[in-house]
């Protein structure tokens, strides 16, 4: 399908607006929609808040009446079902939009085409494929989750230019500085579930929540944040050594503006799964017997982005295992010496063993770097 420069401008516009929705449409899509008359945008929106009104809503309660005829320019295909709110195709039809551009199709069985075919037998003419690439890429979880059953996976690892992650002992409170340590809050604040081991929780004591109150990032956004909810948090403990008083087994949390009841949090405890409410066990009857069990399981319960920050032998049993998608290394300009743990634990005898990754972007923050690598069948 040929589409003009024009269209492409409506729809640059309409993915620069989805990713407004990036910390709290979790973990729904980012959409974004804009509603074009005679040349002109006369309606635009994007996906907000999960559970409240999708981009092609918002952009239609902007345009109002003046909507009827005009051109709908979407990051996905307009939904069809009735899930927390009513389908968008219904509100498309009834303002008497004459046409829909989307930039793909929705991987969701329960929508994949049926949208665009909906629309179809409105008269409402339908294209799809412009800025596709782009606009899987802004939701390559929650693409990922339909298309391959597992969600996208990203190891986040700090190590020092000698490559080491933590000390004999293994703490490892703080390799980087204050900036980077920041943008492991934005980089949180963008994922569904958050999983470390044993060893990350005895060492270092983490809440692994975002916190983000402070943060330039955080305060510049309009006033959808105070919607805003942790990600789940994922504990693997084979011995079941963790103590369910400890902080990060807290489930109550300040949600900005309100006091508000997080997600149980998963504790795999001798491969069992075990549900945390405010401290308390609720037992379960799921057991995990491989890493991929867990990420598969995580799929199933909406999770689009999962963020894995372990230790040297959790995270090597995940590249090992061929789940990581993405690597991102935050590098501090310091040596931690011979005896300090590496970065990864991992067994490889030849060279062509070596697992190999595409470097996608540099970035600096203060004295630090940060790398971002996707495994290279991602590329």
């Amino acid at each position: 399908m040929a589409f003009s420069e024009q269209d492409q401008v409506f729809m640059a516009r309409a993915i620069k607006l989805a990713k407004r929705g990036r910390f709290t449409a979790r973990p729904n899509p980012m959409v974004g929609c804009v509603l074009v008359k005679n040349n002109k945008i006369i309606g635009e929106g994007w996906h907000r808040v999960f559970g409240q009104a999708h981009a092609e809503i918002n952009a239609l309660k902007q345009a109002g009446l003046n909507a009827n005829g005009a051109t709908c320019y979407v990051t996905l295909e307009p939904c069809c079902h009735q899930g927390k709110t009513p389908p968008c195709i219904k509100a498309i039809i009834d303002i008497g939009i004459v046409k829909v551009i989307s930039a793909m199709r929705d991987p969701n069985p329960k929508v994949d085409g049926g949208g665009f075919l909906l629309l179809n037998k409105a008269g409402i003419q339908t294209e799809h494929g412009l800025l596709e690439k782009e606009s899987r890429n802004l939701n390559r979880g929650f693409v990922s989750r339909f298309e391959t059953g597992k969600p996208w996976v990203t190891l986040k690892l700090a190590m020092s230019l000698d490559g080491k992650t933590a000390l004999a002992d293994g703490s490892s409170q703080w390799i980087t500085g204050s900036l980077a340590r920041e943008d492991v809050q934005k980089l949180r604040a963008k994922q569904d579930a958050i999983l470390t081991g044993i060893g990350t929780f005895l060492a270092d004591d983490p809440s692994l929540n975002v916190r983000p109150e402070s943060s330039e990032w955080w305060t510049q956004l309009s006033g959808d944040q105070c919607h805003f909810i942790q990600p789940r948090k994922i504990l693997l403990d084979r011995k079941g050594r963790a103590n369910l008083s400890s902080k990060f087994f807290n489930n109550m949390e300040l949600d900005f503006l309100r006091q508000k009841e997080a997600k149980d949090v998963w504790w795999v405890k001798d491969n069992q799964l075990v549900k945390v409410r405010n401290g308390e066990p609720i037992n379960s009857k799921k057991t995990f017997n491989a890493l991929s069990k867990i990420i598969e399981y995580s799929a199933k319960n909406q999770v689009n982005n999962l963020l894995i920050e372990a230790g040297h032998q959790l995270a090597g049993a995940f590249i090992s295992a061929n789940l990581v998608d993405e690597i991102i290394v935050y590098i501090a300009p310091k040596l931690m010496g011979k005896d300090a743990m590496s970065l990864v634990n991992i067994n490889v005898d030849k060279m062509e063993q070596c697992p190999v990754f595409k470097l996608k972007n540099i970035k600096q923050f203060g004295e630090d770097v940060r790398l971002n690598y996707l495994v290279k069948s991602n590329c």
